[in-house]
């Protein structure tokens, strides 16, 4: 299974917030900078975790965005499930059906296999991410302080 970048951006812009002080929250413009994303869609990326409870986004003098506590302890899986979206690994009923779909196997074996790829995600949180080493890096990579412990 291949992650669409959405959801790979999406995964990165928590890790990024997971490590950085509420006193000093980057903004979107920061964020994507730092992950070097184009701007407009790392904003439609935040939009949608700010839609999921995931972001806070303050606009003005002092904003920026912060994660929620939701978003520090969500499952890795539950996330990427909601971002990833239902479907199929493979399209099996497409515009062009396939002629084997009322006797195949394959279907069954890929979702079997796309749920077994989610449940090794699911115990995974957003703060277990970003502990040693993969924290220390990303604080070192953009020039953030790191959040308190």
């Amino acid at each position: 299974m291949r992650l669409t970048k959405f959801t790979d951006v999406a995964l990165r812009v928590l890790m990024r917030l997971a490590v950085v002080e509420n006193e000093d929250p980057p903004t979107t413009r920061e964020v994507a900078a730092t992950m070097q994303v184009p701007y407009t869609h790392t904003a439609k990326v935040v939009a949608r975790l700010q839609h999921l409870g995931l972001v806070e986004a303050r606009r003005g003098r002092g904003g920026g965005l912060s994660l929620t506590g939701a978003g520090r302890s969500a499952s890795i899986g539950g996330i990427v499930r909601k971002l990833e979206g239902p479907g199929d690994v493979v399209e099996c009923e497409g515009a062009t059906p396939c002629p084997l779909r009322s006797a195949c196997r394959l279907r069954g074996a890929l979702r079997q296999a796309e749920e077994a790829f989610y449940a090794s995600l699911d115990p995974i949180t957003v703060d277990q991410l970003v502990a040693s080493p993969t924290g220390p890096v990303l604080i070192g990579i953009s020039g953030i302080r790191p959040a308190p412990d």
